[in-house]
């Protein structure tokens, strides 16, 4: 992509443009905001001390320099920004619109490393002009991040210090220099050791990139608060000077000039985790000869659009289709008939907080996912699990809701918090549609659907199944960590893993059980995933994870097997998740050998052990139904259900190519939560 960097004249913004080069953008310009009236602002988004050295790393990089004033006004200072008059963030829509007009850039780099308010105003003015956000530092580890810039020849000095630990004296000491010193004040005072709290700026003198170094051969430290704890002071460069490297260097394209150091790529990001350098990474011959096997199906589903709900503020809403023949029409009479049940409950779209959507053909996706957008165009959308299931409709749609600011038994109240990362970088995918990574209320985080995605090119992990089920579960533990740094991956209650071939689950369930405890799981083989991945796990958290108590129990009712998991907690939570399967290996696809009433026994069965210990006579249940499709019809599993329709259930029944294993025909994954 043709990318504009934004730089301040410090190591992040420096060491950002080298990560964009090393992943194959192409940087045509710079772009900076510079102060008025002060040599230093107390700016929330912009460092403005050092700028009168912006030029000098502009000729010193070779590449033009864009540049607008601000006076540093953080008028609107809400989490979620919102264009404001006269806010600092206008001056940088108006510097990066100056920069679109004129150079045709395609994406905008910058050095976020862990602040949400930064990120959050960069990938608004990105998304109102129509560009991507890059931010490979964001959420690195910063002593981690310290030694790789060090490493990598980044040569910057401090030219301001503000906190505990920092003084006068240590202006104009490279980080080199700085390394060990912050690395000890971080151990005695917590200090980020890349000044993410605003305990330091730099200014770099060299970098890779440059073909001239910079000199500075006169300054004047200005000392802001003489502070015998903490100190305020920074450097006011009064010359400067350019030395010429090598002047060879000039002709020499930006990627050519980082040849002899070591930048890693956005898989070595993803390498280093998964061993991949000791795998080869292709499939095995297991896997090669059964990714070709896919077993064809009838296309079932049937419409039972239900909504319920309990009394702290949850909705459930499932069983939504069309039987309209065009994929955007049955989207959007899909849409409309959650619309309607959203209205008989006083909501409105913005509402939801999940979307499971089951799609008959992903060569479709982009048609449906216009729709979709258009209804969930809102800050921060909810978040979303999209498959592909053999279904005779287009879309089959299953949503939770919550109304914000509800209270609980317990009298406490809860609002909804959204983890909306758009920005590409190395530390987990970027949001690329219509949907947030997490979503969390009080301490329950719903997660996005995730597969094998490579976060720092966005590009699919070409591996075996065993590295993308490890890497998809990383995306995982990284963004319930980000919303939570007390959530983990063993705080997970309940997932589903969907998967494309059978021969897969085995590998998936292992590397699941290596990295969680106690959680109740399902193992779903479909025709197809986003992006042809092979692997898509959908979650739900809860940060007293501890507290849930787990069973596992078998029993048997006639030819019929049951194997039941629960996880339940003392606040009215409760998951199963149960496995139907049968004695008599001479079933055939018409499942004769038992009555429905059986089958509908054994569903009552697992719905009481869902219920138990409620105190609701008819608590808000909902049932996700998988069911074998080659064993099952719709119609049969719509006349399974008739009996439950008195009990206050959202039931989605889905229909599968194979279940956890292979004399499984019908698996229940249900939620109780008063």
């Amino acid at each position: 992509m043709r990318v504009v960097a934004l730089i301040s004249g410090g190591k992040d913004s420096c060491f950002s443009m080298m990560q964009c080069v090393a992943a194959g953008h192409d940087i045509i310009a710079l772009a900076n905001l510079h102060p008025v009236g002060k040599d230093d602002l107390d700016s929330f988004m912009f460092q403005t001390v050092g700028h009168q050295g912006i030029e000098f790393i502009a000729d010193a990089i070779g590449l033009p320099l864009y540049r607008e004033p601000t006076f540093g006004r953080s008028k609107m200072q809400d989490k979620n920004y919102v264009p404001t008059d006269d806010d600092e963030v206008e001056d940088l829509y108006r510097l990066l619109k100056k920069v679109k007009d004129s150079e045709n850039i395609e994406a905008v780099s910058s050095g976020a490393i862990a602040s949400d308010y930064q990120r959050l105003r960069v990938e608004n003015v990105c998304k109102r002009l129509g560009l991507v956000s890059l931010s490979y530092l964001w959420q690195r580890d910063q002593e981690e991040l310290l030694n790789e810039m060090i490493q990598c020849s980044v040569n910057a000095i401090l030219i301001k210090v503000a906190c505990l630990g920092l003084d006068l004296k240590h202006l104009g000491k490279s980080l080199m220099e700085m390394q060990p010193h912050l690395l000890k004040m971080k151990e005695k005072f917590g200090l980020n050791v890349c000044g993410e709290g605003g305990e330091y700026e730099t200014f770099t003198l060299d970098c890779p990139l440059f073909v001239k170094s910079i000199v500075i051969n006169e300054y004047e430290s200005i000392v802001h608060s003489n502070s015998d704890i903490a100190p305020v002071g920074y450097l006011n460069f009064k010359k400067v000077q350019l030395l010429v490297k090598d002047k060879g260097m000039e002709n020499l394209s930006l990627k050519e000039r980082l040849q002899n150091i070591i930048i890693k790529n956005p898989l070595d990001y993803v390498s280093e985790i998964l061993c991949l350098k000791e795998d080869e990474g292709n499939l095995s011959p297991d896997e090669e000869k059964s990714a070709t096997a896919v077993e064809v199906c009838p296309r079932e589903y049937f419409d039972n659009p239900s909504v319920n709900e309990n009394e702290s503020g949850w909705l459930w809403f499932g069983g939504l289709t069309s039987e309209n023949s065009d994929p955007a029409e049955a989207m959007e009479d899909t849409l409309n008939k959650l619309q309607d049940l959203l209205i008989s409950k006083s909501l409105q779209f913005s509402d939801i907080v999940s979307v499971t959507l089951f799609v008959k053909d992903m060569a479709n996706y982009s048609l449906i996912n216009e729709i979709y957008i258009s209804r969930f165009a809102q800050l921060n959308p909810p978040v979303r699990v999209c498959v592909e299931c053999s279904l005779k409709v287009h879309v089959a749609l299953e949503a939770t809701a919550y109304k914000d600011g509800s209270s609980t038994k317990d009298g406490s109240v809860h609002q909804k918090h959204t983890l909306h990362v758009q920005s590409i970088s190395h530390w987990a995918p970027a949001n690329v549609g219509p949907y947030s990574q997490v979503v969390r209320i009080g301490d329950i985080f719903l997660v996005a659907g995730q597969i094998p995605l490579i976060p720092g090119s966005m590009a699919m992990l070409s591996s075996n199944i065993r590295q993308e089920c490890r890497l998809t579960l990383r995306h995982i533990e990284r963004l319930l960590k980000s919303v939570d740094n007390k959530t983990q991956l063993r705080d997970i209650v309940q997932g589903i893993c969907f998967l494309t071939d059978f021969n897969y689950i085995t590998e998936a369930r292992n590397e699941w059980e290596k990295l969680t405890k106690n959680t109740i799981d399902d193992y779903i083989i479909l025709p197809n995933l986003p992006r042809n991945a092979r692997i898509e796990w959908s979650v739900w958290a809860h940060r007293d994870n501890s507290r849930f108590e787990y069973e596992e129990t078998r029993k048997n009712m006639g030819n019929i097997k049951i194997l039941l998991r629960r996880r339940w907690n003392y606040d009215n939570i409760s998951a199963i998740v149960g496995y139907l399967s049968f004695d008599l290996p001479s079933l055939t696809d018409s499942p004769t050998n038992f009555t429905q009433e059986e089958l509908a026994q054994c569903l009552e069965y697992l719905l009481t052990n869902l219920k138990k210990g409620s105190v609701t006579e008819n608590p808000a249940c909902t049932l996700r139904i998988f069911y074998k499709a080659s064993r099952f019809s719709s119609e049969y599993i719509k006349n399974l259900l008739v009996p439950f329709s008195n009990q206050n259930l959202v039931i989605t029944s889905v229909p599968a190519l194979y279940l956890h294993n292979a004399d499984t025909y019908l698996s229940v994954c249900g939620i109780r939560h008063e």
